[in-house]
């Protein structure tokens, strides 16, 4: 039984080459694919595939990843990105995604991650892979109140505004803003919102 595939929309190229990609594998089938937001969760929920394919730039933000994987569990979500950086490929496993890639990995790293996704291992990053071998772990998860924080912040937000929103302290605020960007390894709120 080939494992089943759900596309999002991606560029033009990318996205017929992931198709072409797929469709030679005989263990691998595209169910559903140039899937906007609205017709990605549908997809989802409908079809239940093994694995999502999601691209980052289409994303309306990063907390939709959570938001997809708290939804459809037991389908796993890998994201691909343009030359995503450190942080955001932590944010992206931190919210539940099963790999983050950039677009420019080789065919057959995209195709093996898809087959290790399916069977529901985690694709790491090189960096978090070396540093889970000497025993240090993978991604700190955010908790979830820190991904409430997180999604205000992400829309501009001041922490007064925060704080209001959330029904608690400017200083819880500021204390799970600092536990945020220490988990996902940034240093400043426009980090946190900056586009891949």
């Amino acid at each position: 039984m080939p494992a089943t595939v759900a596309l999002a929309r991606f560029e033009d190229l990318i996205a017929r080459g992931l198709t072409a990609l797929i469709d030679d594998d005989p263990n691998l089938e595209v169910i559903a694919d140039d899937l906007d937001g609205d017709r990605l969760a549908a997809a989802l929920e409908r079809r239940r595939p093994d694995v999502a394919l999601l691209n980052y730039g289409s994303l309306r933000t990063p907390f939709e990843v959570h938001t997809l994987h708290a939804a459809f569990p037991a389908t796993r979500l890998v994201v691909l990105a343009s030359r995503p950086t450190p942080a955001e490929a932590n944010q992206m496993l931190t919210f539940g995604a099963t790999a983050c890639l950039s677009k420019e990995t080789q065919a057959r790293d995209v195709l093996s991650a898809i087959h290790l996704a399916s069977r529901g291992l985690q694709v790491l990053p090189r960096a978090k892979a070396a540093a889970q071998s000497v025993g240090t772990g993978g991604p700190e998860p955010l908790t979830s109140r820190e991904a409430d924080v997180l999604a205000l912040l992400q829309e501009g937000r001041s922490n007064a505004e925060i704080a209001l929103a959330l029904q608690v302290g400017v200083e819880t605020v500021r204390t799970h803003a600092r536990n945020i960007y220490r988990k996902l390894g940034v240093r400043t709120r426009r980090e946190l919102t900056r586009p891949a």
